[in-house]
């Protein structure tokens, strides 16, 4: 059988960005729909969580309603000086990303500059053949099918052949509309139809790899 290659999500799949991160992602794009919307600050964090839900990326309800520019509105939300001591590094996930045969890409709806910058604070950023954020995706963030098919095209990959390892349950059903196996990486019980694995955290994804490939 073909070695696979491993499609991997970056926050909250190799890395627990709850706890530090997206607090302040939050809250640096509400200040900025705060500043160029001329909006209070709750206003401006419900609208953000309305662009979220609607669109995958709060980017893309800006880009659409407001015509922002999109690389203006990435490069000045994902400033973080302080990145060292909000990304939790867990030394086991070097090992564990070492164990899995085949290509490893990320796929983030995050700036190149901030994927990259995290993938070298977990010390993986070598383990990777590519960092395919979403300026590669022209703005087009998961769960949206031109991202997928970009990054298909870029690598001239066969979807079967793919493992797309991620935390969120939409942008593996899209993933699974392309013929890519999926892993949800997940703590709640349920397992949808389209869920190939689901593991707890991506430290167990060797364990499932029978499951896979």
């Amino acid at each position: 059988m073909m070695r696979p290659v491993w499609v991997f999500d970056l926050d909250n799949t190799l890395h627990n960005a709850s706890a530090h991160v997206f607090p302040h992602i939050n809250r640096s794009m509400t200040a900025y729909l705060q500043q160029h919307l001329g909006l209070d600050e709750q206003a401006a964090s419900d609208l953000r969580v309305d662009y979220w839900q609607r669109y995958g990326a709060t980017l893309s309800g800006m880009v659409k309603h407001h015509g922002t520019n999109p690389h203006d509105f990435l490069w000045q939300t994902h400033q973080f000086p302080e990145l060292p001591d909000m990304v939790l590094r867990d030394p086991r996930l070097r090992h564990a990303l070492k164990k899995l045969p085949g290509r490893k890409l990320l796929f983030s709806n995050a700036p190149q500059h901030y994927a990259r910058a995290v993938l070298q604070l977990l010390r993986v950023d070598d383990l990777f053949d590519d960092v395919f954020a979403i300026e590669h995706a022209r703005y087009r963030p998961k769960p949206q099918l031109q991202g997928f098919v970009r990054l298909l095209q870029k690598h001239r990959l066969n979807p079967a052949r793919c493992v797309m390892v991620e935390d969120c349950v939409k942008n593996l059903q899209a993933a699974k509309r392309l013929g890519m196996r999926t892993v949800w990486v997940d703590a709640t019980p349920r397992q949808p139809a389209y869920v190939d694995v689901k593991i707890r955290d991506v430290l167990a994804l060797p364990r499932a790899m029978s499951r896979l490939i």
